[in-house]
């Protein structure tokens, strides 16, 4: 049995998915549909990939669009897409459920999802700046090296620069709001 994983404040199970990759992957993909349209979004203003041979490894991600806000979850630490697309509805899900059960609200719902554009390229440049490879998703080790580039730059120190001190907190904030 997998272990648990939080992420968005969640508990969730990780599948290991054995059979029927590509019918699972469309079920997780029209749950996700199914999901946010609970919340007043149409099939229109959610970008899924749809073409992705769901045995292979990728991540898996989805672009949804409301009041001039793009919101965005994506996960990649899964071995096979199918596996990871199961996580991006599990959260979306959970999220879904809070704003139904008025736990959250819409705007918290919005802000917890709000995402850059950009954010898979702000994500790499995140991990260049604090020196980790493009795969790295342990967050011990990304918070080691984040501790050990912020102690050598905080402007405090001997030699301390507070550009680089402010850019290596700010991609650690990145690293951490994609994992956590």
């Amino acid at each position: 049995m997998a272990n648990t994983i939080t992420l968005k404040g969640h508990n969730i199970t990780p599948l290991l998915i054995r059979d029927s990759y590509d019918r699972r992957a469309v079920g997780y993909m029209n749950s996700i549909y199914e999901t946010l349209k609970l919340i007043g979004f149409k099939k229109d203003d959610i970008d899924l990939k749809e073409d992705i041979n769901a045995y292979r490894f990728a991540p898996a991600s989805v672009a949804f669009y409301i009041d001039g806000h793009r919101l965005y979850y994506s996960y990649k630490l899964a071995k096979k897409y199918v596996e990871n697309l199961y996580i991006v509805f599990k959260v979306i899900d959970l999220e879904v459920k809070a704003v139904l059960s008025g736990e959250k609200t819409m705007r918290e719902f919005i802000a917890t999802f709000t995402e850059d554009k950009d954010v898979e390229g702000e994500r790499k440049e995140a991990r260049r700046l604090l020196g980790l490879a493009d795969d790295v998703t342990d967050m011990n080790v990304i918070n080691a090296k984040y501790k050990e580039l912020a102690k050598s730059n905080h402007p405090d120190m001997n030699g301390g620069n507070q550009e680089k001190f402010k850019a290596i907190n700010n991609a650690h904030k990145i690293l951490k709001r994609e994992l956590e």
